[in-house]
């Protein structure tokens, strides 16, 4: 709810696929929090919804989610779109009476810059009335999403209390999540990300096992 002193405030959140957007919401809820005012999430993606790759749907289910247990206003998405992105941000802006901006810093060339021009100015110029937050990627959290090969589905097994991730439907799972392996490996070493009761967990696999279960084992007990 609105407090009464920040009637006129609506902040709206511009996710894109990536380790960095639990963050922007995340920073979006806590100023919505100090100012009283309603928080809205919003993804634009050229595909539909129908040909959303796996790693897509994954991170749909976790802003959806994240939305519920942060108990934002509303996730918006707006999907097939082939409209330039500012225009589709700033009509969502009209629709919901948005008055703050946050989106992520773009992962732009300076030659991308001066052959199209800024993302933030063309945004700055669509929306004029809007203040604008741009949210610094962590460095940390790109040299961590580059290492690894593009999402894949896997499940996670129980043989006799060793845990291993495997790539074909079994007959039996514990859990369904994405896998992320390593650039440049021929073995199945990387990270598998899966959720539980609505929150998303991350653990390292080995050569397709799991060798530290203590969360797998906290989380089945």
């Amino acid at each position: 709810m609105k407090s009464e002193n920040y009637m006129d405030e609506n902040i709206l959140v511009c996710v894109y696929y990536g380790p960095n957007s639990e963050r922007l919401i995340r920073r979006g809820h806590k100023i919505a929090t100090m100012s009283g005012c309603p928080l809205y999430v919003l993804n634009i993606s050229k595909e539909s919804t129908e040909e959303f790759d796996s790693s897509q749907q994954e991170y749909l289910t976790q802003w959806e989610s994240l939305s519920q247990e942060l108990e934002i206003e509303q996730f918006i998405l707006k999907s097939n779109e082939d409209r330039p992105v500012q225009e589709v941000i700033a009509e969502v802006c009209n629709e919901h009476n948005i008055t703050q901006v946050i989106i992520g810093q773009t992962a732009q060339s300076r030659w991308e810059e001066i052959t199209k021009g800024s993302f933030i100015n063309q945004l700055l110029r669509t929306l004029p009335f809007v203040d604008i937050h741009v949210v610094s990627v962590d460095r940390q959290v790109l040299i961590k999403d580059n290492i690894y090969e593009k999402a894949i589905r896997a499940y996670l097994v129980d043989d006799e209390g060793i845990y291993r991730v495997c790539f074909e439907l079994p007959n039996k799972f514990l859990y369904e999540g994405l896998f992320f392996k390593e650039i440049g490996t021929d073995f199945d070493n990387g990270r598998f990300k899966f959720m539980h009761e609505n929150k998303t967990f991350e653990i390292e696999v080995d050569d397709g096992y799991i060798h530290d279960d203590k969360i797998i084992k906290e989380l089945i007990s």
